[in-house]
């Protein structure tokens, strides 16, 4: 007998994509039993449990948590079928290796999101893919699609946009730890003949979609946050009261 534990660890460790033989090896599971896992613990093998495939559809219990997912997502994120198991699938979020609070924070979203999944991290050259298998990733993140985001257009579903319109922050916050940064700009002034360094808090997000930035500038708009396009691919955010707004709301990855 296995305790729930062995079994999720066991089921991770095949989520990343290794052999049943090199699992067993490591774990002590036949690859029999783990086959047997693998048919009977799929928590997301039923319909009742994906909140858009039961018969009154809705967004995720936590509403906060998948705005916030959904702007990783957009930013870092993919959607990948199984190849030996049809209907399964991974989402895979990038997480560079810099920001160790970021892995977490998007760990623990995708298990607030998915509370019965398994969630596994990968350790890639400078970065780090949280990875979760599943059977309704598609249905939660339907911008999914063949080809590169910047590549086809990105549209909300009507309720994604009510999610956001709620929690327009948490997806706000996504996005800028996807794809954007606060950095530290400064200048100099001549004051009574001395020349004097100013340095001043800045935030940048950068993307390729013209439809992901027009998705954060519409957020940024309705939280009253004043921004500049900066360049064909990045969005600033400059004046003093808008930084103080990100810094109370977003704030610098860490």
């Amino acid at each position: 007998m296995y305790d729930m534990h062995v079994r999720r660890t066991t089921l991770a460790l095949v989520a990343q994509g290794r052999s049943l033989h090199s699992v067993s090896r490591q774990t002590g599971v036949s690859r029999s039993t783990i086959r047997s896992w693998q048919r009977r613990i799929d928590p997301l093998r039923s319909p009742e449990s994906c909140p858009r495939c039961c018969a009154a559809p809705g967004p995720p219990a936590d509403r906060a948590q998948y705005a916030y997912l959904l702007g990783l997502y957009l930013g870092d994120g993919c959607i990948s079928p199984q190849r030996h198991r049809k209907g399964l699938a991974y989402l895979r979020i990038a997480c560079a290796d810099a920001w160790p609070g970021l892995i977490d924070a998007c760990e623990a979203a995708v298990r607030a999101v998915r509370p019965d999944g398994t969630v596994c991290r990968v350790r890639n050259e400078g970065c780090v893919t949280v990875t979760a298998s599943g059977r309704h990733w598609t249905c939660l993140f339907p911008q999914h699609g063949p080809g590169r985001k910047h590549e086809r257009p990105i549209a909300l579903e009507a309720w994604q946009q009510a999610v956001v319109d709620a929690h327009p922050w948490e997806f706000v916050r996504g996005l800028v730890h996807s794809d954007g940064c606060r950095t530290i700009n400064w200048t100099t002034r001549v004051i009574r003949g001395v020349r004097k360094r100013y340095e001043y808090p800045r935030y940048f997000f950068t993307n390729r979609s013209d439809d992901i930035r027009r998705l954060f500038t519409d957020a940024l708009d309705g939280l009253g946050v004043a921004w500049t396009q900066a360049g064909a691919c990045n969005i600033s955010v400059a004046r003093r009261a808008s930084v103080a707004l990100m810094d109370a709301h977003v704030g610098a990855k860490y």
